[in-house]
């Protein structure tokens, strides 16, 4: 069980949800470089866009640390 002054959140998450921001942001440059019919803004900014929101910011929350899990388990025994 975790204690009150434990993080739930560790590096490994931190760094999905950094990374899910900087793929977000990128998405938006992407989407506002000219022409509109381009490859950048047509294709690459929604792909890039979808990846962030619907695949890294959710990894970011719902991933947890393996080796935590572990001590807890064996905290319980």
């Amino acid at each position: 069980m975790a204690q009150r002054g434990d993080l739930p959140f560790t590096r490994k998450n931190w760094s999905l949800a950094i990374a899910g921001l900087a793929v977000i942001v990128l998405g938006y440059v992407f989407l506002r470089i000219p022409p509109a019919e381009g490859f950048l803004s047509l294709t690459l900014a929604p792909v890039l866009l979808v990846v962030g929101y619907c695949v890294l910011i959710p990894m970011a929350i719902l991933v947890r640390d393996q080796s935590a899990d572990e001590g807890d388990e064996a905290e319980q025994t």
